[in-house]
Parts: C-alpha cells; sequence; structure tokens
C-alpha cells in the first residue's frame, strides 16, 4: 500500500506503467512468502523445545511468546534469536512505509494547490491508520523487553492486531470511496423511513 500511495502521488501520470497487475502479484506473493517462511521458522523451532508446564496458555491463540513461557528448558538464546528476527521482520517494513511517506510528503509539501493536498493527504491517512494499529501492536509484541509484558496487556494487544486491524481495513478503506460512502448515506437515510412505514 505504501507503494501504490508513493506511486500514485509521486508519478500520477506513470501509475499504470509502475503499479500493473505483475507488480501487484509480486509485492503480494513476496509479502505472504517472506511472513510464511518466518512463521513456518519459528512454529518448527518452537515446537522442540519441552513442555511440562501447564497445557493453557494465557492467550487467544498459540502465538511463539506465549508458548515459550510454558516450556521447561532454557530458552533464553531462541527468544533473543526470535527477538532479532522480529526486529528485522518489523524494521524492514517500516522503513520501507517510512521511505514512501517521506517522498510523499515532500511531493505534498511541493504542491501549489491546496485541493491537491487535501487530497492527497487524505488518500494517504486511511493507510496510516491501519499501519500505525498493527505495527504499534506488533512492536509492543515482538520488541519490547519482557518486563513490559503481563498476561491480560498481551491478550489487549494481540486484539488490534489480529482482530481490530483486519477488521477496520475494509471500513477505513471503503468510507474513502465516494461510491461506498453514499451508498451508506443511502441506507442510513432510507431507514427510519421503513421504520416509520411498519409502525
Amino acid at each position: 500500500m505504501a507503494y501504490d500511495r508513493y506511486v500514485a502521488i509521486c508519478h500520477p501520470l506513470r501509475y499504470s506503467v509502475l503499479m500493473n497487475q505483475k507488480v501487484c502479484l509480486l509485492l503480494a506473493s513476496g509479502c505472504w512468502f517472506l511472513g510464511s517462511v518466518d512463521g513456518f521458522m519459528l512454529t518448527s523451532v518452537t515446537m522442540t523445545f519441552p513442555f511440562c508446564r501447564s497445557q493453557e496458555i494465557q492467550h487467544f491463540f498459540c502465538e511463539v511468546p506465549a508458548v515459550m513461557k510454558l516450556s521447561c528448558s532454557d530458552t533464553s538464546l531462541y527468544e533473543t534469536l526470535m527477538y532479532l528476527c522480529c526486529v528485522l521482520m518489523l524494521l524492514i517494513p517500516v522503513t520501507v512505509i517510512s521511505g514512501s511517506y517521506s517522498c510523499i510528503l515532500l511531493t505534498i509539501h511541493r504542491m501549489n494547490s491546496a485541493e491537491g493536498r487535501r487530497k492527497a493527504l487524505a488518500t494517504c491517512s486511511s493507510h496510516m491508520m491501519v499501519v500505525t494499529l498493527f505495527y504499534g501492536a506488533a512492536v509492543y509484541t515482538y520488541m519490547l523487553p519482557s518486563s513490559y509484558h503481563t498476561p491480560q496487556k498481551d491478550m489487549v494487544v494481540s486484539v488490534f492486531y489480529t482482530i481490530l486491524t483486519p477488521v477496520l481495513n475494509p471500513l477505513i478503506y471503503s468510507f474513502r470511496n465516494k461510491d461506498v460512502t453514499a451508498a451508506l448515506r443511502k441506507m442510513l437515510s432510507v431507514g427510519p423511513v421503513f421504520q416509520e412505514m411498519g409502525k
């Protein structure tokens, strides 16, 4: 999305060339592939540790940090390696997103039209909301030391990046679409009419 916004705002005349179907497929498959490799690697190593404590985790799902708390062996080296891996998996996308938005902000700053600036910022705002929700929660979960974590905080934060962000994603992007907004307004204005007719 950051690349898409970058191309749309910084190179609008070349958008169809720079953001074609092949590029979209390459970006999406690259993200899925790297995420899958990371997940499979961490999960397979995690399952090699002996677990001799309670078989009940204090979490909504079997996330690696929550499962590791059940291990009865020394996991400090693995947790350090997992921490480094997660830092890379978070910092690389955040760096790309930050770089894209730095270029976008420079382009917006150079615009002469106030209307153009407003439209460009509106285009980016929805994506930035989703990025902030997702990466803020991920940074808390994977990059902060364990002294900051409690089971209750971990469960609340995990709701942000597992449930709230995916649920809000379609809503945030849909409300930027004029047709969706118009249909929603029409539905909400027609609703009371039907309720009155029902009485």
